[in-house]
């Protein structure tokens, strides 16, 4: 009886000690998904006073909305690609950074400076290489000059570009922490039974790899889908929307054009796709984890 009183007590204080986080996490995340949700089947235009149910209908023309589609393929093609090459690039340089060499901790160090720096101030900095008048980046390739972010083709490969330059840092850190956890003793094993470098990379690090590079493609992936700033400051979606991501084109919808309603179905769809790439990403875990 007396263990029965002691647990219910510690049960007890423990509801009481996570209390206030929860009803934080309550106030600041679930109820203004809510809001949102509950605002999307409206419409909604502050200018002219303008406040009406419409139900599902913001989502019915979503379904007929081309510059939706579009941005919605914008989106995931920025995301694909970009999180593709990082991943590609930060493998290879968590490798280096995890060999004892002189110098590393300098090398690490600088390597984080580009994630260090802010998104908007990175972005203006690229806007201003890529500037077909005064840009560094025209006068260092040979040919004619061209309007990285004028052009439609060049404008997002330009975005993802810059993208990749910024984050691959930080994807390189987390596959770098996976790297630390694995011991040197498989390698050493490896290494006596006559294993290659490479048969150990294959076989050894990239299984072990796996869910740092899943953790890593998690976060990336998330954070790609509804990137907003570097794009907004290159191009604000142009040249024609072929930059024009999901997260722009609802901030065009809401703030420029004052639709609230259809803008804010908008960013429930798009929290929605967000929503649904980390469950798949969080099925994988699971399944790594299991093994």
């Amino acid at each position: 009886m007396k263990a029965r009183g002691s647990m219910a007590r510690e049960q007890r204080q423990a509801y009481l000690l996570i209390g206030p986080a929860v009803a934080v996490l309550l106030g600041v995340a679930l109820y203004p998904i809510l809001a949102a949700v509950w605002l999307s089947l409206h419409r909604l235009i502050l200018v002219f006073g303008e406040r009406q149910w419409l139900g599902l209908e913001n989502f019915a023309f979503m379904l007929g909305d081309g510059r939706f589609w579009n941005a919605l393929g914008n989106t995931a093609y920025f995301t694909f690609v970009a999180v593709t090459v990082e991943l590609l690039l930060a493998v290879p340089l968590a490798l280096l950074l995890n060999t004892a060499f002189p110098g590393r901790s300098v090398l690490r160090a600088s390597v984080l400076v580009p994630w260090a720096i802010p998104t908007v101030v990175s972005a203006r900095l690229w806007a201003w290489l890529f500037n077909p008048d005064y840009g560094v980046i025209n006068r260092l390739l040979p040919g004619p000059d061209i309007n990285w972010l004028g052009v439609p083709g060049y404008a997002l490969h330009a975005a993802i570009l810059v993208d990749v330059w910024k984050t691959t840092p930080f994807m390189a850190l987390l596959v770098l922490a996976g790297l630390q956890g694995i011991s040197e003793d498989i390698y050493k094993a490896a290494r006596v039974d006559g294993a290659s470098r490479w048969r150990s990379f294959v076989s050894i690090t990239l299984p072990l790899l796996k869910p740092a590079i899943l953790l890593a493609l998690l976060f990336r992936t998330l954070d790609a889908f509804r990137v907003f700033d570097a794009i907004y400051v290159l191009t604000e979606g142009g040249p024609a929307n072929t930059t024009e991501t999901l997260s722009i084109y609802a901030y065009k919808t809401l703030m420029r054009t004052g639709n609230f309603g259809y803008g804010t179905a908008l960013s429930v769809v798009t929290f929605l796709c967000v929503v649904g790439l980390s469950l798949v990403y969080i099925r994988l875990l699971g399944r790594e984890g299991r093994r």
